[in-house]
């Protein structure tokens, strides 16, 4: 098959940056992963894959004016890009297509 799929963390890491929409940076991304996914993840952790994801071409950032409540630092944001969309798709595919057809996950509360 050849696809560049992603890892868990680097998942849901993409789609906490959807859901949170223009004011994703370290802080909300971690607490839309906790809260709507479940997993406690650091912000260093959060930092470290959004580099990693940037180099790779699959998010932008950029740094907003600074606020007082920051003492006067800029926050980084965070925005998926075309390829980091193609990514998701592309591991959503896999994944449905391994639980496809398992009869241990058929009618069954998780």
């Amino acid at each position: 098959m050849g696809r560049d799929l992603l890892t868990d963390l680097e998942l849901m890491i993409l789609l906490a940056v959807l859901r949170v929409g223009e004011s994703a940076y370290g802080v909300t991304i971690a607490r839309e992963i906790e809260e709507t996914g479940g997993r406690s993840v650091a912000i260093a952790l959060v930092y470290s894959t959004l580099d990693r994801l940037q180099d790779r071409g699959l998010v932008t950032s950029w740094v907003g004016d600074p606020t007082p409540e920051r003492g006067g630092r800029a926050k980084r944001f965070f925005e998926v890009t075309g390829k980091g969309i193609r990514q998701i798709k592309d591991t959503q595919a896999a994944l449905t297509a391994l639980w496809k057809g398992l009869p241990e996950l058929k009618g069954r509360e998780a």
